[in-house]
């Protein structure tokens, strides 16, 4: 049986956190950042976890994430 290829844009976007979810990054954070408060600005670049609805979906994406 051949090895399963990972779809590499979703490796490139995901990370698995210690406990075993996955881990993206927010929007809001690419243009028209003068018009954001430092604050919001600030929040927005922590990770965000995956829906646990969207989780199944992309863990078949990453096979050996």
């Amino acid at each position: 049986m051949p090895k399963m290829k990972t779809k590499r844009g979703a490796a490139k976007r995901l990370k698995k956190t210690a406990s075993g979810k996955l881990k993206r990054a927010g929007g809001w954070k690419q243009h028209k950042l003068q018009g954001k408060k430092p604050k919001r600005r600030r929040h927005l670049r922590k990770g965000k976890l995956v829906a646990k609805a969207d989780e199944r979906r992309l863990t078949v994406l990453l096979p050996y994430l």
